[in-house]
């Protein structure tokens, strides 16, 4: 019986990487949700983020007591690891199967683009097991 080569469960990574991507997951949990001003009581605005930077009263702008923080710099992770996966992988979008090939399964990682149909979402999904690489949203297939 023929070897089957199975997709890795995380990228892999140096050890400065995987201590960096681990504070970054660690960080992450602690981030603070950053909402748009006046969507927890106005029911047309929806709570994504807007930045308040234009406005001349708003109080998250002025970092006022009782309002929801302020998107700043010191809340990024750290820039080796940023952009990654939570799993270490980078993330490469693929449209077909040919562009399976150009892929690294040890570092990368492929997410099927959304415009791909079903017939297609199938041949990638076993033309990247059959290579080893691991597809992000691969779903039930």
């Amino acid at each position: 019986m023929a070897e089957e080569k199975r997709a890795p469960k995380r990228a892999a990574l140096s050890p400065r990487e995987s201590k960096l991507l681990e504070l970054r997951n660690y960080f992450s949990r602690r981030r603070p949700r950053f909402i748009r001003m006046n969507s927890w009581y106005i029911k047309r605005l929806k709570d994504s983020w807007r930045s308040p930077r234009r406005s001349l009263d708003n109080k998250i702008r002025l970092q006022r007591k009782g309002f929801p923080p302020m998107v700043k710099v010191g809340y990024r992770g750290p820039k080796e690891v940023r952009g990654l996966h939570p799993t270490g992988f980078e993330e490469v979008i693929v449209h077909n199967v040919e562009e399976l090939e150009r892929l690294n399964p040890e570092r990368q990682a492929a997410r099927i683009a959304s415009t791909v149909g079903r017939r297609k979402r199938v041949e990638i999904i076993k033309r990247a097991e059959e290579l080893g690489i691991r597809v992000l949203n691969a779903g039930g297939e």
